[in-house]
Order: structure tokens, then C-alpha cells, then sequence
């Protein structure tokens, strides 16, 4: 894909699993697709030498990640001259009950990408971010729409970040104690930990005859919500 020349980001200190550095990642098709069975990310970033991190949602297409938000969003105004931010996402596979206070643990996958915020200005990478925006998660919906006011479109600020650096860092062995300890009379257990989709409640001013379209049969009752996401990406984009 376009933005990419090799399997595996660069590795510097910057983004390098120091801790438990065995359970490093740094090749593109783990983090990819950690980042596209999400929606909700944290940008972390420093105003006037105070750090803050804000959720927002994201999306990726190719190397380059795009969150939005309001023009007049103090986050949006400070990244969009061109700032180093930190962009990062978690799944939480499950809780661990060791035998002893240390050992006791989660199953995770996670992400840190790093790279310089900026604001998209150009007409076109906008429009098609715009659309994005939604078709990434709700693939062909934009078109079904209302169209977006001048005024909606001018209250919107798209800031894009090309991805520098990125690593993951996963954990999934459950339960680890100390081989003695599991001679110990003590209870423990692996919790898994899933994000499972409802069943779907419609407006209740939905006009008659209006039916869910097809194309949300994705997001149907019981189905993990980082698989809907995920396929919704490779919907929209087409292979990923």
C-alpha cells in the first residue's frame, strides 16, 4: 500500500517495549490491525510544557492515522502547526487471578504509534477524510445521507499524523505464577474480557417504512465488536 516500503516500522528508543521486551511488535501487519479493530484512541500531547492525552476517535488509512473534532477544539488548534504527538489504543482480552499479589495480570494488545500532527488543509484530502469519517466504520453510508452543510463542513478540522514510529506490545499467556506456587491451595483463573455488539435499538421517530440497510449487517447482535470494525475497514478500503 501507498506510505509503505517495509514489513516492520524503524526501531529506536523512542518506540522500543523496554519492559518485557519479548512481548514486542513492531511489523505492520499486527499493528494495523490492532488499530483497525478500534475506533477509540488517546493522543497524547503538550501544551506550554503541560502534558495532556485526549480520547477521541481515529481511523488509518495506509501508514497515516486522521482524528477530527470541532475548529474551536483547543487539542485540534495546538496539533495542527505540525506537533509530535503519541497516538495509542488498548484491547483488553482479559483479567488474571494469580496466587500472589505480584503475578496477578491482564491479557492485552496494544498499540503507541508516534508521529507529527498536522492539519489537513488540502480540499480534497479532506473531502475524502470527511467521508471516511464514516464510511470507514459504516461502509457506503455517506451516501445515504443528508449532505454536510458549508457551515457544518468549515466547523470540522481534520488533523492527520503519518505514522514514524509504532510498536505493540501483546500479552496473552494468562495465568504465569511461580513454579512453586502452584503447589499452593490458592484459586486462580483467567477472565476473558470481550466488547460484544447489543442488539440494535432504531430511532423511535424513524419514519415508516425505513429500514436498517444492509450494509450494517455488520454490527449484528452478539458479534465482537473489533471483528464489525475491522471488516468495516477492509469494506471500505478495499483490502486494508
Amino acid at each position: 500500500m501507498e506510505g509503505e516500503t517495509t514489513d516492520s516500522y524503524p526501531l529506536s528508543p523512542r518506540n522500543q517495549v523496554k519492559r518485557l521486551y519479548q512481548r514486542g511488535c513492531y511489523d505492520r501487519a499486527t499493528i494495523h490491525g490492532l488499530l483497525d479493530a478500534s475506533m477509540l484512541c488517546h493522543v497524547s500531547y503538550v501544551i506550554d510544557g503541560q502534558p495532556y492525552c485526549t480520547p477521541t476517535f481515529f481511523w488509518r488509512e495506509a501508514s497515516r492515522l486522521y482524528w477530527h473534532g470541532s475548529s474551536a477544539s483547543r487539542m485540534l488548534r495546538n496539533q495542527s502547526g505540525g506537533q509530535q504527538v503519541c497516538l495509542t489504543v488498548a484491547h483488553l482480552d482479559s483479567l488474571v487471578l494469580a496466587r500472589c499479589g505480584f503475578n496477578h495480570s491482564a491479557d492485552y494488545r496494544a498499540v503507541m504509534a508516534f508521529g507529527t500532527a498536522y492539519l489537513v488543509t488540502d480540499e480534497g484530502e479532506k473531502e475524502r477524510a470527511l467521508v471516511a469519517m464514516v464510511d470507514r466504520f459504516f461502509p457506503d453510508r455517506t451516501a445515504t445521507l443528508r449532505q454536510s452543510t458549508v457551515q457544518e463542513i468549515k466547523a470540522t478540522s481534520v488533523i492527520a499524523m503519518e505514522i514514524e514510529q509504532a510498536s505493540a506490545k501483546i500479552r496473552s499467556k494468562g495465568v504465569a505464577d511461580d513454579d512453586e506456587d502452584y503447589a499452593l491451595p490458592i484459586y486462580a483463573e483467567r477472565i476473558p474480557v470481550r466488547t460484544v455488539l447489543g442488539a440494535p435499538e432504531p430511532c423511535p421517530r424513524l419514519l415508516d417504512g425505513v429500514e436498517r440497510p444492509a450494509s450494517l449487517r455488520g454490527y449484528s447482535e452478539g458479534r465482537l465488536l473489533e471483528d464489525a470494525l475491522r471488516d468495516a475497514h477492509f469494506a471500505h478500503y478495499a483490502g486494508g
